[in-house]
């Protein structure tokens, strides 16, 4: 994309830089005044902007223009030029968001240079972006029992709404897969798919990287909201959202509109959430925790998500599943379940749910001997506790805790498995488990969990007193 849009007043400057730039290999659309100049960006949006600060008998000038596309289109790098530049102008200019400024009469090689450094710097852009809008997670939904058909029949119900849904299940029962099938089958498909991870951001940090901010060395930075324009945003983990940013998250689903932190003019968004928990969101409003107000904003159309115990007959499909997509992705042995094996998994307790199958099954074609059938006797045992892979199975006792204390017991343990895992090291645990390294902190504190070394080497152990 090497589309530039010039925009001057004055006719000999905007061909005459229209005449260099296509000399050198780039498009370019040229508007006279801001009436044009607007069209032309709502029409399609440029890779670049050149604007000139004053526009005769126009009803904007460059500066109104400038914040006007930055609001509404913030990766459109503008590079302001004036035959009237001063300092003041200048610094106005770059507040606003704008890329550079260069005063008129200009220099060739200079505007050339400056030119080619913004547009690399919107090509990079689009390529942040795109890549933030991937799709990682598959979407597609397996599985043939009774308990997963009503599901999919719920969730076929609200695909072609706009409605907002609420997803609850415990950890690992594929709520985000529910929710990217809802995207997938909606009339927003074409639109992003955007994941925020309540628990992984730090509660200071929320605000920035929802809404965005205005300001500072690199100008205007979209936040996920932004991101999501046009398609879904996904709260995973909707009950960790910090308190602070409950109230103003309602204030945005009323109003479809939002400041960018140290902005000054309101951005306008066309979004559907979709929300997810694996606690129980009424124990959260009880405890003050969690806004009730919110809650009932969010849980417009409930689904619970069920829990691989309640879907037992699905195991064998979805153990298929797994090795044709690691046979695929990562090269590893296709290798048949022995109907042994089967009735073995089929029996076993999952407290991870299909994550924890998945993991298994990796584990299973990495470690085997690669020929012949998956065998009963290479299944792990109830209690077996596999660190190496950075896997945790934990044994029924859980069953016997109540929700919070339980889930508190498997995050202990998780981590604690990983920390060991990476030998003490917490940024690569932050980063394999996907928190900020200051949340990872902050979790580990409230676990009760401390770090030590030992002989040169971190080694992760429980604070006794701290539980």
């Amino acid at each position: 994309m090497s589309d530039i849009l010039i925009v001057d007043d004055e006719r000999d400057i905007r061909e005459l830089i229209s005449d260099i730039l296509e000399d050198e290999g780039y498009t370019t659309r040229l508007a006279g005044n801001s009436e044009d100049a607007m069209s032309e960006v709502e029409a399609e949006a440029p890779a670049l902007m050149i604007l000139d600060i004053w526009l005769k008998d126009s009803k904007m000038d460059g500066i109104d223009i400038l914040k006007s596309v930055k609001r509404d289109k913030p990766d459109i790098p503008i590079i302001i030029i004036s035959g009237h530049g001063n300092i003041e102008i200048a610094v106005a200019a770059i507040k606003q968001g704008a890329y550079d400024f260069i005063e008129k009469p200009f220099n060739i090689d200079q505007l050339l240079v400056v030119i080619r450094r913004a547009m690399e710097t919107s090509r990079l852009r689009r390529e942040n972006t795109a890549l933030k809008r991937k799709d990682v997670t598959s979407a597609e939904m397996i599985g043939e029992s009774a308990a997963f058909r009503a599901m999919v029949s719920q969730l076929d119900k609200v695909t072609k709404s706009n409605g907002r849904v609420m997803l609850s299940g415990p950890s690992g029962v594929g709520k985000e897969i529910a929710a990217r099938y809802i995207h997938a089958e909606s009339n927003r498909k074409d639109g992003p798919f955007v994941v925020l991870n309540c628990a992984s951001i730090e509660p200071d940090r929320m605000e920035e990287v929802l809404f965005g901010r205005e300001g500072g060395e690199r100008g205007v930075e979209k936040g996920l909201l932004e991101e999501a324009h046009g398609g879904v945003i996904y709260f995973d983990e909707v009950a960790d959202m910090p308190s602070g940013t409950q109230s103003k998250i309602l204030r945005v689903l009323v109003d479809q509109q939002f400041l960018r932190v140290g902005g000054s003019e309101k951005v306008r968004v066309d979004l559907r959430v979709i929300s997810s928990t694996s606690r129980d969101l009424a124990d959260e409003i009880a405890g003050g925790r969690f806004r009730e107000e919110l809650y009932h904003r969010l849980n417009v159309v409930p689904i619970a998500v069920p829990p691989l115990e309640e879907r037992r007959e699905d195991i064998p499909v979805l153990a298929q599943h797994f090795i044709t997509e690691f046979n695929r992705t990562q090269g590893l042995p296709l290798r048949p379940l022995s109907e042994e094996a089967v009735a073995l998994m089929q029996t076993m307790s999952w407290p991870g749910n299909v994550r924890q199958l998945r993991n298994v099954i990796e584990r299973l074609l990495i470690l085997g001997d690669g020929t012949g059938e998956i065998e009963a006797r290479e299944l792990p045992s109830e209690e077996e506790k596999t660190a190496e892979e950075g896997r945790v199975m934990l044994s029924g006792v859980l069953a016997t805790l109540p929700l919070r204390e339980a889930r508190e017991a498997f995050e202990r343990e998780y981590l604690l498995t990983q920390i060991n895992r990476f030998g003490g090291n917490i940024s690569r645990t932050a980063q394999f488990v996907g928190m900020e390294r200051s949340a990872l902190h902050r979790k580990l504190k409230s676990l009760g969990v401390v770090t030590t070394n030992k002989a040169g080497a971190r080694v992760a152990t429980v604070d006794e007193e701290a539980g």
